[in-house]
């Protein structure tokens, strides 16, 4: 083993103590049984829903027993890092009010709270393991290391740098001396324990309760080497010292990580350490065909945060929705009572939960139908600000006329519209209020009177007629008998099973008859209360709309 000199030797000469990073994050003065709890998302990529799921647990967490709710920014890997995720990563953060309590935005004594900022921390740790000899240099090349795994594979035996297999554990000095004297690259290797071969490691997740796997008996690199910056830590030996110094007591983590935790145990033992308490969360799942599997970044839209904020959906709905996946008592809960209850970590679920679109859409739709009007149109106007910039304008020009609207079989009654979902479906919803949204039908012909089932002829014919007598009346029982009185003089059934029985003797039914009338007004062969529709629409508009559905277009 190098003398304590020549450790020393290998780092800064003004590096400090443990001690003093020890003194500098003191314990957090907090009350018994407050929780810390981090994030550390990595800038690799944009952030997925799973990191929302498991920041909304952290949140919970922290924020019910008086805690602490961290973001660490996890940035070692600078190779990798995707320009502008930093900033992803606060946007989405805010729409879903999982922003933390300390990261560099909002620091709390123990920052910084980016990895790459904390180089010297890492060392003065790193340097401690080596004096006590529980880390060494390794000069192994990228080389060597494939073709030990190449010879390991074929004697049968496991793939690692362990035991005889960790050709610089036990080198002598005068090796590591000359390598060193060479300028030869070199990493940092964690001595794994000399009885971890055939030891298994045991430890309570806070999920899954009593855990036992293998002890780890690779002498993990603990320190990285590069030709372009200064050593930086890997994530195991960075969680430990960070977890430990930001002082965390809680570890909300994905359940990949759980094969990682005989070595974190190993550090934490190797540092004299106190050890954080672990909650292993299982991945958000996806149904397809035949089974399931983990919902992907590079394979699922939905994956991703900026689909779910694109597309316009509620942040309380969506958390509504998640918190369901997480403790199933949430998802049969109305929203506000489920966004106040709190996910208790021993009712997650170890099976995957399935991300189910169309029920995150019901609920969504279930919310925005408890909004008011106003509600709804200052919300859709932030979310239009940023992915729809033309439907602005068109709001704010029309600001009566969508209050209007969106009163439509939703103010003063019981159980109000839920057509409405996301903000994205605004116009497909609400479009034909809205003359600069609305494509009139183009004459009898029009594709979108073809599910009605009538022929051009007897299209345009009953149109016709009910734009000559058509009364702009308030009362929508009124409104429609005059449509069902013209619909009788020109061949129309008064119900749905008469003209079954009698089909010869009918044009059609007054379904038919009013569907003309429905997808003149809206485009659509649905849609709300025709009456109140055509109310909101005013006499000027449904004339105009009833004239384009005459037309001029001559029938094939």
């Amino acid at each position: 083993m190098l003398s304590r000199d020549e450790i020393d030797a290998l780092f800064p000469a003004d590096l400090p103590e443990v001690e003093y990073w020890e003194q500098h994050y003191p314990p957090r003065e907090l009350a018994d049984g407050a929780e810390v709890t981090r994030l550390g998302p990595s800038p690799t990529g944009f952030i997925h829903i799973g990191g929302i799921y498991a920041a909304m647990i952290d949140v919970d967490r922290s924020r019910r027993t008086d805690g602490v709710y961290v973001l660490r920014i996890e940035d070692t890997d600078r190779a990798r890092e995707v320009e502008g995720a930093i900033e992803q990563f606060e946007r989405a953060f805010a729409y879903f009010g999982v922003s933390p309590d300390e990261d560099d935005v909002r620091p709390g004594g123990y920052g910084p709270y980016a990895q790459s900022a904390r180089e010297r921390i890492y060392h003065s740790y790193a340097r401690e393991l080596m004096r006590r000899g529980r880390a060494y240099p390794c000069f192994a090349t990228s080389e060597q290391l494939q073709e030990q795994t190449k010879v390991q594979q074929a004697q049968g035996v496991p793939s690692g740098y362990w035991g005889k297999w960790a050709m610089w554990r036990d080198a002598s000095d005068d090796d590591v001396r000359e390598q060193l004297a060479a300028g030869t690259p070199w990493v940092v290797r964690f001595r794994a324990p000399d009885d971890a071969i055939g030891s298994r490691a045991r430890f309570v997740d806070e999920i899954r309760g009593p855990l036992e796997h293998d002890a780890n008996r690779n002498d993990t690199v603990i320190l990285k080497s590069s030709a372009t910056s200064p050593r930086l830590p890997t994530y195991h030996f960075a969680h430990v010292v960070d977890d430990h110094l930001m002082r965390i007591t809680l570890v909300i983590r994905g359940e990949e990580w759980i094969s990682s935790v005989p070595v974190h145990l190993q550090l934490f033992e190797a540092l004299e350490l106190p050890q954080v308490r672990y909650a292993h969360i299982a991945p958000l799942m996806k149904q397809i065909p035949g089974g399931k599997r983990k919902l992907s970044k590079r394979k699922d839209p939905e994956a991703s945060v900026d689909f779910y904020v694109g597309e316009g959906f509620p942040a309380p709905a969506m958390l509504h929705y998640l918190r369901g996946l997480a403790n199933s008592r949430l998802a049969d809960m109305p929203l506000e009572r489920a966004l106040a209850e709190p996910i208790l970590l021993d009712e997650c679920g170890v099976a995957g939960p399935l991300v189910d679109l169309a029920k995150l859409r019901d609920i969504s739709g279930d919310h925005i139908a408890t909004l008011t009007g106003e509600q709804i149109a200052a919300e859709l106007r932030t979310w239009a600000l940023r992915f729809d910039e033309s439907l602005v304008a068109v709001l704010d020009d029309n600001r009566e006329l969508l209050l209007q609207a969106l009163a439509i079989e939703r103010d003063g009654v019981d159980n109000p519209r839920k057509d409405l979902r996301t903000w994205s479906e605004f116009r497909e919803v609400y479009g034909y209020f809205f003359d600069e949204l609305f494509t009139p039908v183009d004459g009898p012909a029009d594709e979108r009177l073809a599910p009605i089932g009538l022929e051009p002829d007897a299209i345009r014919t009953f149109a016709e007629a009910f734009r000559a007598a058509y009364q702009p009346l308030a009362d929508s029982a009124e409104w429609f008998d005059q449509l069902r009185a013209v619909a009788a003089e020109h061949g129309f059934a008064g119900s749905v099973k008469e003209f079954k029985q009698n089909r010869d003797q009918f044009v059609g039914s007054i379904r038919e008859a009013s569907q003309i009338v429905r997808v003149a007004l809206t485009g659509s062969t649905r849609s709300p209360d025709l009456g109140q529709v055509a109310a909101v629409l005013g006499a000027d508009r449904v004339l105009a709309r009833l004239d384009a559905v005459v037309g001029s277009r001559t029938t094939a």
